[in-house]
């Protein structure tokens, strides 16, 4: 394991984007391979380890007709075994290089993260170029993950947050993949084959969808070399990826009947793509709604002043082929109700008399002065950058975030907040047994 130097380029790091802007820190380099893959690069050489981290564009969305579940349960088993090393004899090859693997999915992108030490990059790369190229999908290892995944929708058929959501994207987006758990169902599942496996690993892992950020001990020239050396055998092309997302969210609310003693509730509308022009007043004004801050006006007046719960919060999320703004919260079943009405309140007014330049200025204060504590770290600024690329942002996006909020301008988020927090849009999803509820028509669905 290398958590002592992990430790140690954190702590380096983290002092480095403190004390200056992050536009002067983060040098990003676009290396091309010779075979034509292009990553970005930020060289650090003063502790001997690299972080990589790796996207395959188009993720859960790309389960077959009738596969569901089979590209999350393909990502799990990358590292159950590869090549000629079954299950054991991968991780003991890994663990003998001191080195971190990761392997996961979500509706957007199947993600790979690595990390190794530099005396041992080309043995690892090897490693993890069999886990790419030549998963084995052993039986022993199917069934094995498969029961981990049935144990987690189990746990979820249980969970009234995990209920309140896939109630909220069911009424969004209806049959479009949006609209069902990446993970897959309890009949789903089990019924994967191997062979569903297989044709899930094509679909979603190749080349032409395919983004790289690596961050450490490594040269633009060494990082070409090991590209091609890391992604030979990948499949040129992949699948199709799915259509747009209509979304059927209206405004109204759901109630989920559900035996405990507070209720767990979700709300949405329609959202903003990650390129709308009006992208970054969402961003701020959702900070100033639903935000981190203590400050923030659904915190003030649902938990503060009214004691209703003990957190409530809003996120903005742009998706591939859909969008939406969100919240959640639990409250007593007793109080359920005031909290809906409340939050529903405040989403009207924020609609209709929009912010003041105080709330304003606080927000940019935060979000430009917060921006840089983001990057604390090889494996995170590596995620970050790998992000960047998947949002289609170009390199300079670092230098030219925080002015891109500073220009924000009052009217600029008074505007779009009517065309963002419309109350005829806002449907809430309660699963309890609140108190003095009404569940309401409207509840639509999109595909």
């Amino acid at each position: 394991m290398i958590r002592l130097a992990l430790v140690a380029v954190f702590a380096t790091l983290l002092a480095a984007f403190t004390t200056a802007p992050a536009t002067a820190e983060v040098k990003i380099t676009q290396v091309t391979s010779p075979g034509g893959i292009t990553a970005w690069l930020v060289e650090a050489h003063d502790i001997p380890f690299t972080a990589l981290q790796i996207r395959f564009r188009g993720g859960t969305s790309l389960d077959a007709p009738g596969k569901r579940g089979a590209v999350n349960l393909m990502a799990g088993l990358l590292e159950e075994g590869a090549g000629p090393r079954d299950a054991q004899a991968f991780a003991a090859a890994r663990d003998g290089l001191a080195a971190e693997f990761g392997f996961g999915a979500d509706a957007d992108s199947v993600s790979v993260s690595a990390r190794f030490l530099t005396e041992n990059r080309d043995k690892a790369v090897a490693l993890l170029h069999q886990a790419l190229t030549a998963p084995r999908f052993d039986a022993q290892s199917i069934a094995r993950v498969k029961a981990q995944v049935l144990s987690s929708l189990r746990a979820d058929a249980k969970d009234p947050e995990a209920i309140a959501s896939a109630t909220l994207f069911a009424q969004a987006f209806g049959a479009h993949p949006y609209g069902s758990k990446g993970d897959g169902t309890l009949e789903s599942v089990p019924a994967l084959s191997r062979e569903d496996l297989v044709a899930a690993w094509h679909a979603s892992m190749a080349r032409d969808r395919l983004f790289v950020a690596a961050v450490g001990d490594i040269t633009p020239e060494a990082l070409g070399q090991m590209l091609d050396s890391l992604f030979a055998g990948l499949p040129a092309q992949g699948a199709p990826m799915p259509p747009q997302a209509t979304d059927g969210l209206t405004g109204g609310v759901t109630i989920v009947p559900f035996d405990t003693p507070q209720s767990a509730i979700l709300f949405g509308a329609p959202g903003l793509d990650r390129h709308d022009p009006d992208f970054f007043a969402a961003y701020v004004l959702n900070e100033i709604f639903g935000g981190r801050r203590f400050t923030a006006r659904l915190m003030q007046e649902v938990r503060v002043k009214r004691g209703l719960t003990y957190g409530v919060g809003t996120y903005l999320m742009p998706m591939d082929h859909g969008a939406l703004i969100m919240g959640a919260l639990a409250s007593d079943n007793t109080k359920a109700a005031e909290a809906v009405a409340v939050i529903r309140t405040e989403w009207g007014r924020l609609a209709q008399s929009g912010v003041t330049q105080a709330e304003l200025d606080a927000a940019k204060t935060y979000l430009t002065g917060a921006y840089p504590l983001r990057f604390d770290g090889n494996a995170r600024i590596a995620q970050i950058l790998v992000g960047m690329q998947l949002d289609d942002m170009p390199i300079s996006y670092i230098a030219t975030r925080n002015a891109q909020i500073e220009a924000l301008t009052l009217s600029d988020l008074d505007r779009v907040a009517k065309r963002l927090f419309r109350p005829d849009a806002l449907r809430f999803v309660v699963v309890g047994q609140p108190r003095g509820l009404q569940a309401t028509d409207g509840a639509g669905a999109g595909n």
